[in-house]
């Protein structure tokens, strides 16, 4: 998993048989998911996301946020007899890591070994959080107000544009809207801002375990356990980073007992609530008590 080696060359180092090695580790990394999982990555439950809600605010000034959403494609080698279910449109065959992730890069839930040629709304829809979201049966915590205001707002997760807009995940405003109104220019840079905690936990995951940066070439089904595994792994090395001088250090964590490990249904109309809801963040951010004084500047200078 740090390497990314061949079998064949761990077999070398090691001075034992490449099929050993193949049953070696795929029992350490059944191993590790059954004995760590519920520890690493229990199921959020309303304070995990009150907590990701504040580092947020304070870390990514997007307040009533719980935690950013996006899938990663996992190169592997094509697996035999598998037609085109794993081939993607980045032009290679690959597994999808969906993964929500709060404001310190750790992984709140994910979902893994969707077929590469499934986009990650699809694969969000027939998840266990993207049922519960639309069903309304994900415990948010209740809705807060606005930091120096008096408008009450709910709990969101943030997407990309490939995420539907619902009253409880957040995208950015079409690319042909924010040319033409600077106010929605703003909003979809401090969606952004926030939203890329996503994208930084991939490029750590993958800091970590450099087998991400090579097709892996195992089965599926192992090819599974390896992504389960490095997720469980980064948020034990996550938690027990050092912090930075002047940094708050949180050492009592609480930990839920249960996990949620499956993590695409799809109506494609957003609701009236959900733009409502997506408007108000926008005037917030654009307003007085919800501006910070460098956006203007990043936002003006990409238009």
């Amino acid at each position: 998993m740090a390497t990314g080696e061949s079998f064949r060359s761990l077999a070398f180092q090691f001075r034992i048989c490449p099929s050993w090695v193949s049953i070696i580790i795929k029992e350490t990394l059944q191993s590790i998911c059954s004995k760590m999982l519920n520890s690493s990555i229990p199921s959020p439950d309303q304070d995990v996301l009150k907590r990701s809600s504040i580092g947020f605010h304070r870390k990514w000034n997007y307040p009533n946020c719980c935690g950013s959403i996006d899938g990663k494609h996992i190169r592997i080698i094509k697996p035999k007899h598998s037609g085109s279910l794993f081939y993607n449109y980045k032009d290679y065959f690959s597994v999808v890591l969906l993964a929500l992730v709060d404001d310190n890069y750790k992984f709140l839930a994910i979902d893994v070994g969707s077929y590469g040629k499934e986009g990650d709304a699809g694969i969000f829809a027939k998840s266990v959080l993207g049922q519960r979201l639309s069903e309304g049966t994900f415990r948010f915590p209740e809705p807060a107000i606005l930091p120096g205001t008096d408008t009450l707002m709910p709990h969101v997760i943030l997407g990309d544009e490939a995420f539907q807009l619902t009253s409880s995940v957040m995208r950015p405003y079409p690319r042909a809207q924010s040319k033409c109104d600077e106010e929605k220019a703003i909003y979809n840079y401090r969606h952004c801002r926030a939203r890329r905690t996503c994208e930084n936990a991939f490029g750590i995951l993958c800091q970590y375990f450099r087998v991400f940066f090579t097709a892996i070439a195992i089965k599926p089904d192992t090819v599974d356990l390896l992504v389960i595994a490095s997720c469980i792994i980064h948020n034990h090395l996550r938690s027990a980073r050092i912090p930075c001088p002047g940094e708050e250090e949180d050492r009592n964590v609480c930990l839920p007992t249960e996990n949620m490990i499956p993590m695409a249904r799809q109506g494609r109309n957003s609701t009236h609530l959900a733009y409502s809801i997506r408007d108000k963040f926008k005037n917030y951010f654009c307003s007085q008590e919800g501006q910070v004084s460098w956006q203007l500047y990043h936002v003006r200078k990409t238009s």
